[in-house]
C-alpha cells in the first residue's frame, strides 16, 4: 500500500470543485418551469442630485396590474407574477430557462428618500422607479460638551 502525504486542505479542493460543477451546471432550468419559485430580479440603484433611480429587470411583463410597489418604513418592495403563456407540449419542450411565476425583491432606501411623489415606469423590460431625495435632511454638526 502506497503512503500519501497528509495534506490539509484536500477537503477544501472538494469541496470547490462541487461548488464549481453546482454553479456551471444547468440548475436555473430546473426551477424556471415551478410556478411557486419565487424569482428575485436584479436591481440597480443610483442617485442623482435630486432623486434616487432604482432599476429593476422584469422582462415578461404585460400588464401594470402584473407588479405591486410598496414603500413602507424606508423599504421598497417590488412584487408580482409574469406569465407565459406556452403552445408548445411538454413533451416537445427541449429547453426551458426563462422564468415565469411570482417575484419579489425588497432593498432598504436612504434615510433620505421621500416616499411620497415616487414615480415608476416601464419600458423595454426594464422597470425604473424615482425616488426623490428630501430637502429637509440636512447635516448637523452637534456640540460635544468635554468635562
Amino acid at each position: 500500500m502506497a503512503l500519501i502525504p497528509y495534506d490539509p486542505f484536500r477537503h477544501l479542493e472538494l469541496i470547490r470543485r462541487d461548488m464549481n460543477r453546482f454553479f456551471t451546471s444547468d440548475f436555473p432550468s430546473l426551477f424556471a418551469h415551478m410556478d411557486e419559485q419565487h424569482f428575485m430580479p436584479r436591481i440597480d440603484m443610483h442617485e442623482t442630485a435630486n432623486e434616487y433611480v432604482v432599476s429593476c429587470d422584469l422582462p415578461g411583463l404585460e400588464r401594470k396590474e402584473d407588479v405591486h410597489i410598496d414603500v413602507q418604513n424606508n423599504m421598497l418592495t417590488i412584487s408580482g407574477t409574469i406569465q407565459r403563456h406556452h403552445d408548445v407540449k411538454e413533451e416537445q419542450m427541449h429547453r426551458r430557462e426563462r422564468f415565469f411565476g411570482r417575484f419579489q425583491r425588497s432593498i432598504t432606501l436612504p434615510a433620505d428618500a421621500a416616499t411620497e411623489n415616487i414615480r415608476a415606469t416601464y419600458k423595454n423590460g426594464v422597470l425604473d422607479i424615482h425616488i426623490p431625495k428630501t430637502t429637509t435632511g440636512t447635516k448637523k454638526r452637534v456640540d460635544i460638551e468635554f468635562h
